[in-house]
């Protein structure tokens, strides 16, 4: 993975950086240190957003298996750690790698399509809460972005 801070690096090994590529520098590493922030929040907050979620969940989902909800739990807190590293290192192609090139196809293959978005939708509104919204607007895409692969997922098996 290279990010900007890491070409500028590169760069600066040939020669020292020019005036506006410092800024840009400062820049990257001022938003680092945001995104840093918004890492540590979540983590230390983790247990608290996913019992508010959970909660949330049970009471619309009052017929649905335990162990159907503890999966789509399981997955999203999967999805927020890995928002949380690819947010880190500003690298989108990360949050594919490690879960979205395979968690679409189990989430279809147990049919957890409504579960999962309901899910989704409390997490979100109780990670606005917890962050405020610009830290949110940060992370946002990244869950967008499982969000969106999630979502369009067709059926693992055509019906018959």
């Amino acid at each position: 993975m290279i990010t900007e801070i890491d070409s500028l690096i590169y760069q600066a090994e040939a020669e020292y950086l020019a005036q506006k590529d410092l800024g840009l520098f400062k820049t990257q590493v001022l938003y680092f240190e945001e995104r840093l922030k918004i890492y540590e929040l979540i983590r230390d907050q983790e247990a608290e957003i996913f019992q508010h979620v959970a909660n949330q969940i049970l009471a619309s989902f009052p017929d649905e298996p335990e162990p159907k909800v503890r999966r789509a739990l399981k997955h999203w807190l999967m999805i927020l750690r890995y928002c949380g590293m690819a947010m880190l290192s500003n690298d989108s192609k990360y949050l594919d790698e490690r879960i979205l090139a395979w968690l679409p196809e189990q989430i279809a293959a147990h049919q957890m399509q409504n579960l999962e978005q309901t899910l989704y939708g409390y997490l979100q509104k109780c990670l606005k809460k917890d962050l405020g919204n610009e830290q949110y607007s940060i992370l946002q895409p990244y869950l967008e972005q499982a969000k969106q692969v999630l979502s369009n997922q067709q059926p693992a098996l055509e019906p018959v």
